[in-house]
């Protein structure tokens, strides 16, 4: 019991950059747009924020350059396949290797500097709860913002005007463009904001998870974002379930390390990823792999055609 809000903060810190950056992978697909650049976003943003907090002394600062420079490199994403109406998936995978190397060149200067630690802020009153006050209402201030995005995508999406129609563009772009609607332009706000979010997280890992930069530190987490979403179905509730059930994978996997409990090293470091590829099968045999899917997703807009 002494060890458990430890244990349970510490989860909720693995799963914070999965949760930030599925929420607006979540968004992007559906207005319709697949973006398989999650990663390439992540990395860049860790970097950027990284280098950005260094030169200026302020990790809070570095975590919305982070997040920025996340935004930057959707809007290049959205120029290819808003504008010229590439292949969504070629064009996505283009973006996470452009990222990866990017990354590299922005951090290059940065590696093994360590950052220390934001400050926790701790909610007055709840934080006093044993156990769980402080294990969820004493945190970073991301994490606080990532329980608020959740709320705030939720809402934005089945009770606003805009995110009707958002919804509306992605299950069948055609039609919302007969009725009148924006679709590029509805399409390149999702995007955008996926970008953003994408940024973010990268930002977390590298200013607050780890605190310091490395290249490829991002390790295949925007995949598992991705993943997420579509073991969501369209539904946040179930994406917030998935990112903290891997969260907690994640932190399995390094106690069990610690503890030396005799399986191999590799494979506990591996297992994040094999529950990842069990989930996506589940959902394959299962028959609802495309379940919740936009009707749109990953076809480009063309309003000639």
């Amino acid at each position: 019991m002494e060890m458990l809000p430890f244990i349970l903060a510490t989860v909720f810190t693995a799963a914070t950059p999965l949760l930030i950056a599925a929420l607006g992978e979540h968004v992007t697909e559906r207005a319709g747009v697949l973006n398989l650049g999650v990663e390439g976003m992540m990395i860049v943003g860790a970097a950027t924020g990284f280098a950005a907090a260094v030169l200026t002394d302020s990790s809070v600062f570095g975590i919305f350059a982070g997040a920025l420079a996340g935004m930057a490199l959707s809007a290049v994403f959205a120029l290819m396949v808003l504008v010229f109406a590439t292949n969504q998936v070629a064009t996505g995978l283009a973006l996470t290797i452009m990222g990866l190397g990017l990354a590299g060149l922005i951090g290059q200067g940065f590696v093994g500097q360590p950052r220390a630690a934001i400050p926790p802020v701790s909610i007055p009153l709840l934080s006093e709860i044993p156990v769980l006050g402080k294990a969820i209402f004493t945190g970073d201030f991301v994490f606080f913002l990532s329980l608020v995005l959740i709320g705030f995508v939720a809402w934005g999406l089945n009770r606003t005007r805009f995110g009707l129609l958002l919804r509306a563009v992605g299950e069948s772009h055609g039609s919302a463009h007969a009725l009148g609607l924006p679709v590029k332009r509805i399409r390149l706000v999702a995007i955008l904001f996926g970008g953003l979010l994408a940024g973010l997280a990268g930002a977390y890992l590298s200013l607050i998870y780890t605190r310091f930069w490395s290249p490829g530190m991002s390790a295949g987490r925007g995949w598992i974002a991705l993943a997420l979403v579509v073991f969501a179905g369209g539904h946040v509730w179930r994406l917030v379930l998935g990112a903290y059930l891997f969260g907690g994978i994640t932190v399995a996997q390094l106690h069990a390390q610690a503890g030396a409990i005799g399986l191999p090293s590799q494979f506990l470091s591996a297992l994040p990823y094999l529950m990842t590829i069990a989930a996506l099968l589940f959902l394959s045999i299962s028959g609802r792999k495309g379940a919740g899917a936009a009707g749109s997703l990953g076809q480009p807009f063309v309003p000639e055609r």
